[in-house]
């Protein structure tokens, strides 16, 4: 089963504390309809992909999805000091780029942080910030990790032109509850959306509503694309996460039952006895 940290079973909330693509909305040289409005009103202000979990074991500790270049903001605006653990997707800057920035925080309190990772990630992580290790523990999670009362897998996804990235599965056996984080992929195989099939939710990164760019080039799917995947998939629930300025939040898409865009602050409550939302 791998690493085991016991805990009480329970329902466990999400919140989402970034939704954008790599790059973070407003883009700073951007003149767009959406950067635009982002800069004066704030409702498509966009920090980068990142998940807290908080309740997933009895500890009250916080948890994160992914670490990015905005982790210091997003913390602040969350109320929290302090983060227990971390899970991450791939190195790339907008996923791991806040690493340095916890690993400060963790020398401040005195004690060392968490942060599972495929063990593929972890070497290429810490090739450019060999210093991490001082205050933070890289774990393997390639075989299933228990929290609490959750049993999470991860696994390996088409990144497209960017190589590839990992999804993450949540399952609570109690309340035979699942759920799945999997903000950059692109053009699935059957065997990497198996792990996807059966959730009450699925978070899936989503760039634009119709990308213009060659195929060949891209590297996430877009809302179309998306909507295609809710079809085949059927989770109760599908949030779309990782969004560049091309998706604007004050924008009516018609998108099906069950899609919508994640807006920072939004919160769902999963597993024990919460019924979701």
């Amino acid at each position: 089963m791998g690493a085991t940290e016991a805990g009480a079973p329970g329902p466990l909330e999400l919140r989402f504390l970034g939704t954008s693509d790599s790059m973070g909305v407003p883009r700073v040289y951007c003149s767009c309809t959406v950067c635009k409005e982002a800069r004066e009103t704030g409702f498509n202000r966009r920090l980068r992909s990142s998940l807290l979990l908080d309740g997933l074991d009895a500890d009250g500790g916080a948890t994160l999805i992914d670490c990015g270049p905005d982790w210091g903001r997003q913390m602040e605006a969350a109320g929290l000091r302090s983060v227990r653990r971390i899970l991450i997707t791939h190195a790339h800057f907008d996923h791991i780029g806040g690493l340095v920035e916890w690993a400060d925080a963790c020398r401040y309190e005195g004690r060392k942080g968490t942060a599972y990772a495929p063990a593929e990630v972890i070497p290429t992580i810490l090739d450019r910030f060999p210093w991490l290790e001082r205050w933070i523990d890289f774990m393997p999670c390639d075989e299933p990790l228990r929290l609490g009362s959750w049993t999470i897998r991860c696994w390996r996804v088409h990144h497209g032109y960017n190589g590839y990235s990992y999804a993450y599965r949540f399952d609570q056996e109690e309340t035979a509850t699942s759920w799945a984080y999997c903000s950059d992929a692109i053009g699935l195989d059957d065997g990497m959306k198996a792990p996807l099939r059966g959730c009450r939710l699925v978070v899936l990164g989503t760039n634009f509503y119709e990308e213009p760019h060659p195929y060949e080039t891209r590297s996430v799917y877009d809302v179309k694309e998306a909507i295609e995947l809710q079809r085949e998939l059927r989770p109760d629930e599908l949030l779309l996460t990782h969004l560049s300025h091309d998706i604007d939040l004050m924008r009516d898409y018609g998108l099906p039952a069950g899609m919508a865009f994640a807006e920072t602050g939004l919160t769902r409550r999963l597993g024990g006895s919460a019924k979701p939302e």
